[in-house]
């Protein structure tokens, strides 16, 4: 290391380096052995110089704030870590509300001292034992509080050595994430606090510190050592109920006082630490089908292929977009979809699928996630091209998929099974004559589209062509209905399970594109559980969504709707077998009421994808098509026999031939040869293998 040392020196001569520094003295939860080399810059330029040499001469290095969240290495670092002085960036200015602070000034002295200017919104954070440039890095945060939203202007220095800078309102902040990029040491920042009082806050921040005294190990720790898979799942439920709470592995123990924290009883090493890593993802991951992210990180930098060896993430291919109508929606639920995988710790790719076909991410993939919403995407075709492809996919099979996207088949279904309808018939460009056999209003309906695209309500006679002529835009042959005045409900229905029932009051009486998704005539309020019918009514409702479910041959999730008429009894209206998943959308409206998270809902589908075996239609008719095997082993036996029968036949002839003064043994050989052809084949094919 003495040619890393005087090439740190060469290009900063007053650099402050130190050797061989325990990890016990530079990190929260002291495990690993030495850093071999530490330099504390004390300038900007000095930075600058480090990294601009560390870059041309190739020398691996990291960056290490406060180590509140650092795990050391066992065996020695091949460079050098790099940490800001507190000295030269461990301050804070104040004027008015805003405060520029140095990176490495610790978040608690930072909600102090803005807490004795009288200044609000640092205090609830005040119990983070980090930096405030590695609090920024990660985003954290306690109580629903995190520290992105303050964030005024942030500066740094990349590690090519160029100065950056940006405004706190062009950085994305997210959970536990933003941004910034990761080739980017911070080194100062500005907050945006409000005012307040010295009293009310330094009485918030003692509070936050009393809740993290009783609710947190006292014990050495690098703090929270996973992400929260989402409120409803914080890592340290999640890791108790796979039955890990207090679990040691040499002085390394998972909390018995809170399960996401493992604690240092004297000695931990990275070997113990990255152990107990494992140990947990493998466990949590069998049990939840959720695949923890760390918190933590490490100066190691192969562990997290080292613990992805481990347990992989499965990946999954969300597919949105598609060309139908409703191809915005469609995008927006994909992106929903995949940010729910990422936060159970799946490898998401998402795809913007534009025509029907098989991109090599889907078979790269251990699932495929359509969420295309109309068009090819939810009619059947995509999900018959994915099972004639052996690739597992959730939801609907090809042939369900078909029938819940046609809402004239699905009409002849519930008719088939008799379950309630409204009264129904088909029109088309050459039968179009107005029904009188059904009460008008009427609703007017292109069978195949979604979202409420492509219905037009019928008042009176006189505007059937007019409506005929604007359906006919949508498709040939159209369904009507009689219109139903009464109670709007929706019922999901996932893994084979009814969820609680949504009352739909859209704000000029019908559930319409606008009331769904732009609000241009006001909010639709949903309601759940429904207030304008009775419990009967909602529970005779969700016994008709699972029947549709079981007779529609549904998997893993559909959307019954329907309207409750005057006499109390729920009408079916329609299925929809990819409903979407924006944060508007029913279904995962439903699901939370459940008390399901949208990211044990997405994870449902994956694992219920991944239990089924892949399904090809004409794989499976070769199947049915295979002989019965007690008939295969008989026929197999006999040939056997006969092949025995015939080569013993052989052998006599060639063996009384030479009376008759012709040459037996070629009949011999041939006969030996018989009997040696299936164990030789079987001995080749072995080689083969």
């Amino acid at each position: 290391m003495s040619d890393l040392r005087t090439l740190l020196l060469s290009a900063a001569p007053g650099l402050k380096i130190s050797e061989n520094v325990p990890y016990r003295e530079i990190t929260t939860i002291g495990v690993g052995s030495c850093l071999p080399l530490l330099a504390d810059v004390d300038s900007e330029e000095e930075l600058i110089g480090v990294l601009r040499a560390l870059k041309k001469d190739t020398w691996p290095f990291f960056i290490l704030g406060a180590g509140s969240n650092l795990i050391g290495m066992d065996a020695p670092y091949p460079g050098v870590g790099i940490r800001l002085s507190p000295t030269a960036f461990g301050t804070a200015e104040f004027s008015g509300t805003h405060m520029r602070c140095g990176a490495a000034l610790r978040l608690p002295k930072a909600a102090r001292s803005a807490a004795e200017k009288g200044l609000g919104g640092l205090s609830v954070l005040g119990g983070i034992p980090g930096s405030l440039g590695g609090a920024l890095r990660m985003n954290a945060g306690a109580s629903g509080a995190e520290i992105g939203s303050f964030v005024r202007h942030v500066s740094g220095v990349t590690y090519d050595g160029e100065k950056w800078e940006r405004e706190g309102k062009d950085i994305t902040f997210a959970y536990r994430r933003t941004s910034i990029p990761e080739d980017v040491v911070i080194t100062s920042v500005e907050l945006e606090l409000s005012q307040s009082s010295p009293e009310a806050e330094l009485k918030i921040l003692q509070d936050e510190l009393e809740r993290r005294r009783v609710k947190e190990p006292a014990l050495r720790s690098a703090g929270c050592t996973f992400r929260n898979v989402s409120p409803l799942e914080p890592a340290g439920k999640l890791i108790d109920e796979a039955g890990l709470r207090g679990f040691r592995l040499g002085d390394l123990e998972i909390s018995s006082v809170h399960a996401n924290f493992i604690v240092n009883h004297g000695s931990g090493t990275e070997s113990d630490y990255m152990q107990l890593i494992r140990l947990i993802r493998r466990t949590v991951a069998e049990k939840h089908s959720f695949y923890l992210r760390r918190e933590t990180c490490f100066v190691n930098p192969d562990a997290q292929k080292v613990i992805d060896r481990f347990i992989a993430p499965l990946k999954v291919n969300v597919l949105c977009g598609g060309d139908s109508s409703e191809r915005e929606v469609s995008l927006r639920s994909g992106a929903a979809v995949a940010a729910a995988l990422e936060n159970c710790g799946y490898d998401v790719t998402l795809s913007d699928l534009k025509k029907c076909e098989i991109l090599p991410e889907m078979r790269s993939s251990d699932a495929v996630f359509p969420i295309l919403h109309g068009g090819f995407g939810e009619g059947g075709q995509l999900q018959d091209l994915l099972e004639r492809n052996l690739i597992k996919f959730t939801g609907s099979d090809s042939v369900a998929s078909a029938l819940v996207m046609d809402k004239i088949a699905t009409k002849k279904m519930l008719d088939r099974f008799h379950l309630p309808t409204a009264r129904w018939c088909v029109v088309t460009r050459e039968n179009r004559e107005f029904p009188c056999q059904l009460n008008l209003p009427l609703m007017v309906k292109a069978p195949r589209e979604g979202s409420s695209v492509g219905i037009v309500k019928v008042e009176s006679a006189s505007a059937w062509e007019k409506a005929l002529e604007e359906e006919f835009k949508h498709s040939e042959t159209l369904l009507v209905e009689e219109f139903v005045s009464g109670v709007e409900l929706t019922v999901p229905v996932v893994d084979g399970r009814p969820l609680d029932a949504i009352e739909i009051r859209a704000p000029h009486g019908f559930y319409d594109y606008d009331a769904k998704y732009i609000y241009k005539n006001g909010h639709t309020e949903y309601l759940c559980p429904p207030r304008s019918v009775s419990v009967e009514v909602v529970e005779k409702a969700r016994a008709l969504a699972l029947d549709f479910y079981r007779f529609a041959g549904c998997r893993d999730m559909v959307r019954v709707d329907f309207i409750v008429d005057a006499q109390g009894v729920p009408l079916i209206l329609e299925g929809n077998n990819l409903p979407g998943f924006t944060a508007t959308s029913l279904v995962p409206k439903a699901a939370a009421a459940a008390g399901i998270s949208f990211e044990r809902l997405t994870s449902t589908m994956v694992r219920a994808a991944l239990l089924r075996r892949a399904e090809n239609p004409a794989a499976a008719a070769a199947e049915e098509a295979k002989p019965d095997p007690r008939l295969l082993a008989a026929c197999c036996w006999l040939f056997r026999l006969l092949l025995l029968l015939n080569s013993i036949l052989l052998v006599l002839i060639g063996i009384n031939l030479p009376r008759a003064g012709i040459p037996g043994w070629p009949l011999v050989c041939s006969a030996l040869l018989l009997l040696l052809t299936e164990p030789a084949i079987r001995w080749f094919r072995s080689l083969e293998k």
